[in-house]
């Protein structure tokens, strides 16, 4: 029994290629092995009778072409059926030594593939010293955020940021756009005063956390369906989901998608420099998460994040956090880039735009140790100092990213796509063998007449 499961197509052509293998080895060679030698001695014999050789006339002799009829596909599988039987494997048209050399030649492409992904010396050096700098920049230079009487206030780089968004969205500016028609919104209510569904939290402090519309990724979307609907979307600290129409704010509504889109976005440059800035992308669905015990408080997951937020850790922070994850990418991406221009590949194939593996086998892999090693020294971070603000949000997750990519990779992808490499390398040298096959036909059709039944 053949360890290959074969289908209904695979098994015609296996049954074929048995019954053409069954008649050419009917077939009766005339034996040649004293052939040559015979030839030399009528060629000595000439030269002894003073004959040259070279002028010696060419006797050719005039065959008549031969009709010869190809039946069709489906004939010749009935006649291999009727002689060979319907259940041959492909095996039995080889030798033991023959598929001993073939199982040898898969091996050494499988190890081609498995070379071409497996990372070196330099790559596993770029990974690192990526993910190194990445985690030295995330804890000397972020910093936790601290209120203080100015503002804000975080480590370096995170004052820096937060600086440029103050500069680039002035105060005064803002808190006119925020009176302004054009940025008010129906799910902006800072308390329950207009509601109908008493959203539990709903403050000042809170609103932009509990309210959906406020998050920088969901207010795209939920957001932009409120506007057009007159409705605020909420989680509430208790993790209740609540969409409510907001009778007293009808005049924010907006019938035209564009202009709800626009208005979303004033909306968003309005609020993103107050004193309880946005939060961070999907960070309102945390308060789903009504469970855990953590700390010395018991608190769950839910109320940390909600404490993290009223201290300072919104968008701007988020932002300012994104940066070490930001270096990981552009250092190893140009380390790669550079290697593979120093390899000999061309400026084009070199730039790492994408990481499909067919294109850039290795890079999802680096990027994926990279962000490993700056996510690690994060997560020993937040275990030495026992504060949740020192976590890094954007770097998990990007390393939630890559960790499905890697994993689905490992599990799935890679046998898949080594298959494909191997299939494509046998392809290549059938084609080759095809191609012979094709002119030897063409050849032997010149000297009879082929018909095709």
């Amino acid at each position: 029994m053949s360890k290959f499961k074969y289908s209904d197509e695979e098994r015609h052509f296996n049954n074929v290629l048995v019954y053409q293998s069954k008649e050419l080895n009917l077939i009766k060679r005339p034996d040649m092995s004293g052939v040559e030698a015979r030839i030399s001695e009528s060629e000595e014999l000439l030269k002894e009778l003073r004959y040259n050789l070279d002028d010696l006339p060419i006797i050719g002799a005039t065959l008549e072409k031969r009709t010869i009829v190809v039946p069709k596909w489906e004939a010749l599988i009935s006649n291999a059926e009727h002689e060979v039987g319907s259940g041959n494997n492909l095996e039995v048209l080889f030798t033991n030594e023959e598929l001993e050399i073939n199982e040898a030649i898969i091996r050494a492409l499988n190890e081609d593939f498995n070379n071409i992904h497996k990372l070196d010396t330099i790559d596993i050096s770029i990974c690192a010293g990526a993910g190194i700098l990445a985690a030295i920049v995330d804890i000397l230079l972020i910093g936790i955020p601290k209120k203080t009487p100015q503002s804000l206030k975080g480590g370096p780089l995170s004052n820096y940021v937060r600086d440029w968004f103050n500069q680039r969205f002035p105060e005064e500016e803002m808190e006119k756009l925020a009176n302004s028609k054009v940025s008010k919104v129906p799910f902006d209510a800072q308390d329950n005063r207009h509601t109908k569904v008493n959203v539990n939290g709903l403050s000042a402090y809170y609103h932009r956390l509990l309210s959906l519309g406020h998050d920088p990724l969901l207010g795209l979307v939920i957001g932009v369906c409120d506007i057009l609907n007159g409705k605020m979307t909420t989680i509430d600290k208790t993790g209740k989901i609540v969409s409510q129409f907001m009778d007293n704010y009808t005049d924010r509504k907006e019938s035209d998608i564009f202009a709800a889109i626009a208005k979303q976005i004033i909306h968003f440059k309005s609020d993103i420099t107050t004193s309880m800035g946005l939060p961070a992308p999907l960070m309102g669905l945390f308060n789903l998460f009504q469970f855990g015990k953590i700390g010395d408080e018991e608190q769950t997951i839910a109320e940390i994040v909600q404490g993290m937020y009223y201290e300072g850790y919104d968008f701007i922070h988020f932002s300012s956090m994104a940066i070490s994850t930001m270096i990981v990418e552009v250092v190893i991406r140009l380390g790669y880039a550079l290697k593979r221009i120093k390899e000999g590949n061309s400026l084009k194939n070199s730039i790492p735009f994408s990481v499909d593996r067919e294109k850039h086998p290795k890079l999802n892999t680096m990027l994926f140790i990279g962000h490993s090693t700056t996510t690690a020294s994060n997560a020993g971070k937040i275990y030495f100092t026992k504060n949740p603000m020192v976590l890094n949000y954007a770097q998990w997750i990007t390393f939630a990213k890559y960790s499905y990519s890697q994993l689905k990779w490992v599990l799935i992808e890679k046998s898949e796509l080594r298959d494909a490499y191997v299939s494509n390398q046998l392809y290549k040298e059938t084609k080759e063998i095809c191609n012979k096959v094709n002119g030897a036909f063409e050849e032997f059709g010149e000297d009879n007449i082929v018909i095709f039944d």
